[in-house]
């Protein structure tokens, strides 16, 4: 067999990165880790290319070259999914299709070949058997929860690694909590399934092999979902071969809000260089926050949690949601505030979105409150369901924060906030964008001060970060960098610049 594994377009987001890919020459934020894997599921004796179209475009060609091409996706890339899977009708090419917007909505893609659903450790195997006798179907579903102990190592010789910033592995699947919003406990479980102390070292051993330094996201959706395996087995094998290798790396994961609750486990990640966590913080209201189910963000000063965080070396960045049926219009204040004293330099604000497969989509849809289908990408102001707000009122409020957070003033005023508080351990990189490179800082220097109009703010911020947090420098320029993709991304979307 040939075997065409291709991974559909992303389109310009939040957390696409694409304005400011261009400033260090990468051509994509991730890989693509779940085609990477399957590739490894694979038989051995078949041969296997990957296309990631975030890095190259597929030709008419590579379709041709495969038997099979194997597509994976999430909801953002739906429309590029459907492009590619129109190419490969029109060439006579079969597609196989899993991963998250498959398994959500697998009645929008009757024109697939072979649906294969939920998680490949056990609907790929029964694809491949059924393949082999002649005898393969068009939908592979299963609702049992395998072993992630037997996931194989991704099959990295089938990328470039220099064409991405930072690579990705996998520890978990699954969280404990059971957010209204959010489609993750549908897709994996509510209980955290783990890898074993060897599989996830092996992991770390083959990037290191093939010579990667720098980033890796650990993309559990929750790391810390199991707090005694982390602190007993996972971090102390982490912290052995960290100290091994001389720090190759620099981790960068999610976490809920209770890792502040630790001070064990937020040291024991310190020192195994975790320097970057992604938390769900949501909302400063505690009426919205009971209504999403998000009790574990619940009575407790957040504020203060998110400051202990830094203070232990780790960079918060955070996802933040308007749009519940309990925001009211004093909801656009409260969330700048909260954004602005926190130092949360990354801030990604979303318009509250339901996709398929979540309690909140089957509720609106029970209220006969749903419009479109969800496009995936909740800072585009658009919305899929119809709010209890004014919905003009709570488009121009989520406008109001955007703009507002991304400023120039107020953007740069929360990076020397967030240096104020953050101590990075003795050691550790903190350089996710990679800075030094010098073609990078003299783009920075040139875009953002001298042609963007926030030019006097850069440099003062570069003159405050010189004079208080000389140490920080590289990373002021990343934020800097950062800030510039953001503003972009939202001018895009924006619907009064449109």
């Amino acid at each position: 067999m040939k075997i065409l594994l291709a991974y559909p377009r992303y389109p310009e987001s939040f957390w696409s990165f694409k304005h400011a890919l261009r400033f260090i020459n990468k051509k994509a934020a991730h890989p693509p880790l779940g085609l990477l894997t399957v590739a490894a599921m694979l038989p051995g004796a078949w041969e296997k290319r990957l296309i990631d179209m975030n890095v190259r475009p597929v030709k008419d060609a590579d379709l041709k070259w495969a038997d099979y091409v194997f597509i994976s996706a999430m909801t953002i890339q739906r429309e590029s999914a459907r492009e590619l899977i129109g190419r490969c009708r029109s060439l006579g090419v079969k597609t196989v299709a899993g991963g998250p917007l498959f398994t959500m909505e697998y009645d929008e893609f009757a024109e697939v070949d072979h649906l294969v659903l939920d998680e490949a450790e056990i609907t790929l195997a029964q694809f491949l058997a059924d393949l082999e006798k002649g005898t393969e179907k068009h939908i592979y579903t299963s609702n049992e929860r395998p072993d992630i102990g037997t996931t194989p190592v991704p099959l990295w010789e089938l990328i470039n690694l220099n064409d991405y910033v930072t690579m990705s592995v996998q520890f978990s699947r699954g969280c404990p909590y059971d957010c209204e919003f959010c489609d993750i406990t549908s897709l994996y479980g509510r209980k955290p399934r783990l890898k074993n102390v060897e599989q996830f070292i092996g992991e770390l051993d083959s990037l290191y092999h093939r010579g990667w330094k720098g980033s890796v996201f650990i993309v559990d959706d929750n790391f810390i979902g199991n707090k005694v395996i982390i602190k007993k087995e996972i971090l102390p094998a982490i912290i052995e071969w960290m100290d091994k290798h001389r720090h190759p790396f620099v981790f960068i994961t999610e976490v809920s809000i209770n890792l502040a609750d630790d001070q064990e486990l937020m040291d024991l990640m310190r020192r195994a260089g975790f320097a970057h966590v992604f938390i769900g913080i949501e909302t400063p209201s505690e009426d919205s926050l009971k209504e999403c189910n998000k009790f574990n963000n619940v009575n407790r000063d957040m504020l203060a949690s998110v400051k202990r965080v830094q203070n232990y070396g780790m960079e918060v960045s955070a996802g933040f949601i308007v749009g519940f049926d309990s925001d009211t219009p004093s909801i656009f204040e409260r969330q700048i505030k909260f954004i602005q004293q926190s130092g949360i330099v990354t801030a990604m604000v979303g318009l509250l979105n339901a996709p398929r497969g979540t309690r909140l989509f089957e509720r609106l849809k029970n209220e006969k409150r749903l419009l479109q289908n969800f496009s995936g990408n909740n800072t585009d102001f658009s919305l899929n369901f119809v709010p209890k707000m004014n919905t003009q009122k709570l488009i121009e409020g989520y406008k109001q924060i955007v703009t507002t957070i991304y400023s120039p003033a107020q953007y740069y005023e929360r990076v020397l906030q967030f240096f104020g508080e953050f101590k990075p351990a003795r050691g550790v990189r903190f350089d996710m964008f990679r800075l030094c490179y010098l073609k990078a800082f003299f783009m920075a220097m040139f875009y953002l001060g001298v042609l963007d109009q926030g030019r006097k703010y850069y440099w003062r911020l570069l003159l405050k970060t010189l004079w208080g947090y000389p140490h920080m420098l590289p990373q002021a320029i990343s934020f800097a960098i950062y800030g510039f993709h953001f503003r972009k991304v939202f001018n895009s979307f924006n619907p009064a610049k449109a």
